[in-house]
């Protein structure tokens, strides 16, 4: 069962996200999306785990602001279908570092997988800008430019709340014990 971190709804269950998973299944079926998870991503998030988060708000913000919510909410899961760990990726002299570089490489993927659209294909490939320097043509873009990063800081502050839950533990063992 999937959920997007600070949702209280399951993705595959929830009446509240029917409209959300029917845009998704598929890409939530697909072998090589299920690839992300053998990756981690910000922390102790995957990478299949973020694109859940990116997909499932970039999906509700567009919703509510009358954009393509469809569109937003597949482009999400597959902003970064890179499949390799970024952290340990030999760079070649010269060559971008992987938060330059990795939207191209995962439009390839994406495009290598499943039929896309212009917009689809607009918002995974410009999902990092001010880096990749391109401006993105539509309004759905923006949203994931921004969501992208919200949700990083989400994952972050997740990793951080079960380090202090840990260390408390682990203090409160070594009082008592």
């Amino acid at each position: 069962m999937s959920k997007a971190l600070g949702s209280r709804y399951s993705i595959e269950h929830s009446k509240k996200n029917k409209e959300y998973f029917e845009f998704v299944k598929d890409l939530l079926d697909d072998e090589t999306v299920n690839q992300m998870k053998n990756y981690r991503h910000h922390y102790s998030t995957t990478c299949y785990q973020h694109c859940i988060n990116v997909s499932y708000y970039n999906y509700l913000v567009c919703r509510k602001l009358g954009l393509n919510s469809r569109s937003a909410a597949r482009a999400g899961i597959l902003h970064d279908l890179f499949l390799y760990d970024w952290r340990d990726a030999p760079r070649k002299r010269g060559e971008l570092p992987h938060g330059f570089r990795h939207p191209q490489i995962a439009l390839e993927n994406a495009k290598q997988h499943f039929e896309l659209g212009k917009r689809e294909e607009d918002m995974i490939e410009r999902h990092m800008w001010p880096l990749t320097l391109k401006f993105p043509k539509y309004a759905e873009s923006y949203v994931i430019v921004v969501i992208d990063k919200y949700s990083a800081v989400i994952e972050m502050g997740s990793h951080v709340k079960a380090q202090i839950k840990n260390k408390a533990k682990s203090f409160k063992q070594n009082i008592v014990g």
